[in-house]
């Protein structure tokens, strides 16, 4: 019978993969082509309140100084 175990150094070289592959999977959808459409619009989500229909005072939005 056959016995598997792993030290140390095995375990911290797999942990390594797991997170590098990680990385490159990560990176690789990032600049992908078919996400540029998608990132293009959340590069401007922090203009977007400018096209909000503006509503009667909202009592949470609505400041306290006087």
């Amino acid at each position: 019978m056959m016995e598997f175990s792993l030290d140390i150094g095995q375990v911290r070289g797999l942990g390594t993969l797991v997170v590098m592959i990680a990385f490159i999977g990560l990176c690789l959808w990032v600049f992908s082509r078919r996400r540029d459409r998608d990132f293009a619009e959340a590069r401007l989500l922090p203009f977007d309140d400018d096209r909000l229909p503006v509503t009667e005072q909202d009592p949470a939005m609505r400041s306290t100084r006087q």
